[in-house]
């Protein structure tokens, strides 16, 4: 059961485990009355034929509440495509699938390299930024939810706690953020959160001082989730990051868009377990390597936009800043996990520490060295003033995939 605190600055929602989740679809129904809800799935074709998506889509098939569902599916041929188109019929709610590799989306996105406004790179923030620009111009939705495809312990109660916060037209807020416990095999998970986020956030409070989007960023429970909702206007706005730095990034944008009374966090499941990610020791440019690379970067760039001068000295003091915040964190998690019956491995934990600790300068090192990098894929208002109609075209290109013209 989870606690009740207020403790931030954003508003955080608790799941009491007091209500059931078929009064809770109860009024969802309702809402979508006033608000109608959609869901978007980035998903990889591998996922198709993993453990976790099929019983997703069977879930989401009970589903009463939903006007729409959104589909941005990766590495797909043709063939595997046709086979997607089957695989997600037995959705019954209005679902269209986004075949990022299939010919019409791949002409658009040629066109769009042409004025420098393409998704530098493949991957989640690409297939996402597509599918938040079908969701404004399909217009079936005011809410929309995004979760990831690969959760072994889904139950559609988690989407219905995810969606209430901004599906609720009494309620004002704009950007809710999912959180829940990383525990699974009798462990805790979700290092990078864990080890390298929070006393990344921490040690740069201490060094820069307690800045408001410090703060911020700290009063989320699970910064990293892949799970969160938004009113669907908001898709017009934001810049989504296209490299690994996607959940810090669009963090980040909502804060600079919007007061923190109109964001939100909620606790939306008691278990959650998905796909881990390797560490990837020897490879900067995979894994948890390169992540937590990816998410130092991200925080040097957003604090140099707020004005916070960083040089190369400053990289030792925060790297060693970090080093003894985490290891004193992996004390308490250890203890923490040993209170309640959990393993944790604290030799692979402080070589987990060590790495990020290393990455903090590397990351350093790349941020002074190429200033002018672009991760963000450019926003939704900036593409439609360069191309008025290309919202238009993605629509009709995704119906014609699906109708069966491929």
């Amino acid at each position: 059961m989870s606690d009740f605190y207020q403790n931030g600055v954003i508003t955080n929602f608790h799941n009491l485990n007091q209500r059931s989740l078929e009064d809770l679809e109860r009024e969802l129904v309702r809402c979508a009355r006033r608000r109608p809800m959609g869901l978007i799935l980035p998903s990889l074709y591998s996922e198709l034929e993993g453990p976790a998506l099929s019983h997703i889509v069977d879930e989401l098939a009970r589903v009463p509440y939903l006007n729409e569902i959104i589909i941005g599916l990766d590495r797909a041929d043709r063939d595997q495509f046709l086979r997607a188109r089957e695989f997600f019929s037995r959705l019954p709610q209005h679902h269209r699938i986004l075949w990022n590799d299939g010919p019409r989306l791949r002409a658009l996105d040629a066109e769009l390299q042409t004025e420098d406004l393409a998704p530098s790179e493949p991957g989640k923030g690409r297939n996402v930024w597509y599918c938040g620009g079908y969701a404004q111009i399909s217009r079936r939705t005011e809410a929309v939810a995004l979760h990831d495809c690969d959760i072994v312990t889904y139950d559609r109660g988690l989407l219905a706690w995810l969606i209430y916060p901004v599906a609720n037209p009494q309620f004002n807020y704009e950007f809710c953020k999912g959180y829940y416990p990383r525990i699974a095999d009798g462990k805790l998970n979700g290092r990078v959160a864990r080890l390298m986020v929070t006393p990344m956030l921490r040690a740069l409070k201490k060094i820069y001082g307690n800045l408001p989007y410090l703060e911020y960023l700290d009063s989320y429970r699970y910064p990293l989730s892949g799970e969160f909702s938004m009113r669907t206007d908001l898709l017009e706005s934001i810049r989504i990051p296209s490299d690994w730095g996607l959940e810090i990034g669009v963090l980040s944008e909502v804060h600079r868009n919007y007061s923190t009374k109109r964001l939100c966090q909620v606790d939306i499941a008691d278990a959650y377990d998905h796909k881990h990610q390797p560490m990837s020791e020897d490879d900067q440019g995979g894994g948890l390597n390169r992540m937590s690379l990816d998410i130092a970067k991200a925080l040097y760039r957003k604090l140099a936009t707020l004005g916070v001068q960083i040089n190369a000295e400053d990289f030792r003091t925060i790297k060693a800043t970090y080093y003894r915040i985490a290891l004193d964190l992996i004390e308490a998690y250890y203890n923490d996990a040993l209170m309640n019956g959990l393993k944790l491995d604290r030799h692979s934990e402080e070589q987990a520490v060590e790495l990020f600790a290393d990455n903090l300068m590397v990351a350093g090192r790349a941020f002074l060295e190429h200033p002018r990098d672009k991760p963000f894929i450019p926003s939704w208002n900036r593409v439609q003033a360069a191309f008025p109609d290309l919202l238009d075209r993605l629509h009709e290109a995704v119906e014609l995939d699906n109708a069966g013209d491929v």
